[in-house]
């Protein structure tokens, strides 16, 4: 695997996309979105995550963040173990959940080509991490980040779309509170 789109400084700003295996679009619901949140909200008491900006789509994440304590691979790694163990748990126990079935199968299906995967596997292993090492790099990433919602049509304006942090730089109420960058 080339190196190109790893983790290199455990200290440094990063953007990263959390991609769900076969673009399923599981975030389309709330209660998935909702996960990733609450995961977020933890992650910055508990885990010493500093998040600067995100957005959650239908099959993906895109974030800003970087851990304060130096062990940004070691937040990834927690972040989405947890957040799979629980949306996978919520797919399987949710009897008004009705795409279950295609949605075991794609799971089941991804987990087959992974060792490290048990019977299902939610995100793809690939984190796409790209230091930001200038403003001119946050700028443009912070600026993909918010404006995602927009070219998929879904709202207006950035601010407009709920699960973004564009909401907290237009001085708006949001569901989280990101460390502005």
């Amino acid at each position: 695997m080339g190196t190109a789109y790893q983790i290199h400084d455990q200290e440094a700003t990063y953007f990263l996309t959390f991609q769900i295996v076969g673009w399923a679009d599981i975030f389309s619901r709330q209660i998935y979105r909702d996960v990733i949140i609450d995961s977020f909200k933890y992650c910055k008491t508990e885990k010493d995550m500093e998040l600067n900006a995100y957005v959650i789509m239908t099959n993906h994440v895109h974030v800003i963040m970087s851990s304060k304590i130096g062990d940004l691979s070691g937040l990834v790694r927690d972040f989405k173990k947890y957040t799979s163990k629980k949306i996978l748990s919520i797919v399987s126990n949710n009897r008004i959940e009705s795409r279950k079935g295609w949605l075991d199968m794609v799971f089941s299906y991804h987990a087959k080509f992974n060792k490290r995967a048990k019977k299902k596997q939610l995100w793809t292993h690939h984190n796409h991490a790209v230091e930001l090492s200038t403003n001119n790099m946050i700028d443009s990433r912070l600026n993909y980040i918010h404006n995602n919602p927009v070219v998929a049509g879904w709202v207006e304006l950035p601010e407009h779309y709920l699960y973004s942090s564009a909401r907290n730089y237009s001085d708006m109420d949001s569901l989280i509170d990101v460390d502005m960058i």
